[in-house]
């Protein structure tokens, strides 16, 4: 999952990437309203949830909550807020937030309300996943193949999820890392290549049938 995070107190926000990607996350840091919005504007559909502090520099929390939602943007939006008064709520909810938290918070809560709210999407996406005598749950993260748990690396865990919910799906290097690493990573790096290799080292089937298979010039595709 890829969240977009918008805080101008550098400290927090470098100490909420890293807690999150402890976790397995992609996280974008921007500092301001203004850039934060445009990057929604654009980009919006690269990311799975926005974090968005009220007090912002150039535009405020709620003023980008409120524009966005106008140009229906719907991705889930958690606010975060020093204000703890009912009044505070209600404005940052009216404006279209999801979900508020007050400042300060633990890291442990925070994850807490990120999982309430990636369980309620649109479209419901299933906990667990199976295929070709793979078992993926996303609840518990543990992944089973042939009946035998199989220990995988968070990149390797969130690659893999990343197949099984698009099966049969032609998978550009460019699609990839732009969903499971943060917006200012190296799109010429080959670390794509090494992480699905791992993972074909892990899933090999016994029919000697490729489960990851390369697309020359363009990507990669989980067989359906």
């Amino acid at each position: 999952m890829k969240i977009l995070l918008i805080e101008d107190n550098q400290k927090l926000a470098k100490s909420l990437k890293n807690g999150l990607e402890n976790e397995g996350f992609a996280v974008d840091i921007l500092l301001d309203g203004e850039t934060g919005q445009a990057r929604l504007r654009s980009r919006g559909e690269d990311y799975d949830l926005a974090i968005l502090d009220v007090m912002l520099p150039k535009i405020s929390g709620l003023e980008v909550c409120k524009n966005i939602r106008q140009l229906g943007i719907t991705l889930p939006i958690l606010m975060l807020t020093a204000r703890d008064t009912t009044e505070d709520k209600i404005i940052g909810l009216d404006a279209g937030a999801d979900d508020y938290m007050i400042k300060p918070f633990s890291l442990e809560e925070l994850l807490a309300r990120i999982r309430a709210l990636l369980r309620r999407p649109a479209v419901v996406i299933p906990m667990e996943l199976t295929r070709h005598h793979i078992n993926l749950n996303s609840s518990t993260r543990k992944v089973f193949y042939l009946d035998t748990e199989i220990s995988l690396t968070l990149k390797e865990y969130s690659l893999l999820e990343y197949f099984m919910r698009h099966p049969g799906q032609v998978l550009t290097r460019e699609q990839i890392i732009s969903s499971l690493w943060d917006f200012s990573f190296d799109s010429f790096s080959n670390i794509v290549d090494v992480h699905v290799k791992n993972l074909r080292n892990k899933f090999q089937k016994n029919d000697g049938k490729k489960l990851f298979e390369t697309i020359h010039g363009v990507g990669y595709r989980f067989k359906e």
